[in-house]
């Protein structure tokens, strides 16, 4: 447990109950949420982390960078910002420098929406499908190489598992 990337999530836990053993607690049933919302970080940030070493490696380049390029492609090669902003769960303000050094890369381009001046759209030029073309490849092994040791049924179990955690997720939102 002390190898977690999130230090502070221990510290938080203990002083709040000072009197437990962490270790202990989180051997208790009662304590299987907060166990699998751990494990949950824990692996999105390991798998995070590598990925992000090989983009820079391989690609010279950034893990938002390739996740703004991967969303409008996965959207028929066209999306407008609030899209895009929502898809990637950031704020326009946030994604709106990325697509700047983007569209300064020639890599996306941006246009107003005919219908609405105030509406912008991001799409792919040639070159940005180019590059992104050698990325998803490379990005697909680098994911199936961190998974090589779970099999394929586990593996299947685990991807059905997490859909019903995000269903339980979404459905708790809307109460």
């Amino acid at each position: 447990m002390d190898n977690l990337p999130f230090p502070e999530i221990n510290k938080k836990i203990k002083a709040n109950n000072p009197s437990s053993d962490y270790e202990t607690d989180l051997n208790g049933d009662e304590q299987i949420d907060l166990r699998i919302w751990l494990r949950l970080l824990t692996c999105a940030h390991l798998i995070e982390r590598q990925v992000k070493r090989n983009l820079r490696d391989d690609f010279e380049t950034t893990l938002p960078r390739f996740d703004v390029l991967a969303q409008i492609d996965r959207a028929s090669g066209r999306l407008s910002m609030r899209e895009l902003s929502k898809r990637l769960m950031v704020t326009n303000g946030n994604i709106t420098p990325l697509v700047d050094r983007l569209v300064d890369d020639k890599l996306i381009r941006r246009e107003a929406s005919a219908d609405d001046r105030r509406v912008q759209h991001v799409s792919l030029t040639l070159t940005g499908k180019k590059v992104l073309n050698k990325m998803i490849p490379a990005h697909s092994s680098w994911v199936n190489a961190l998974m090589t040791n779970l099999n394929k049924e586990s593996a299947l179990e685990l991807h059905e598992l997490l859909g019903d955690l995000k269903s339980s997720i979404l459905k708790a939102e809307i109460e």
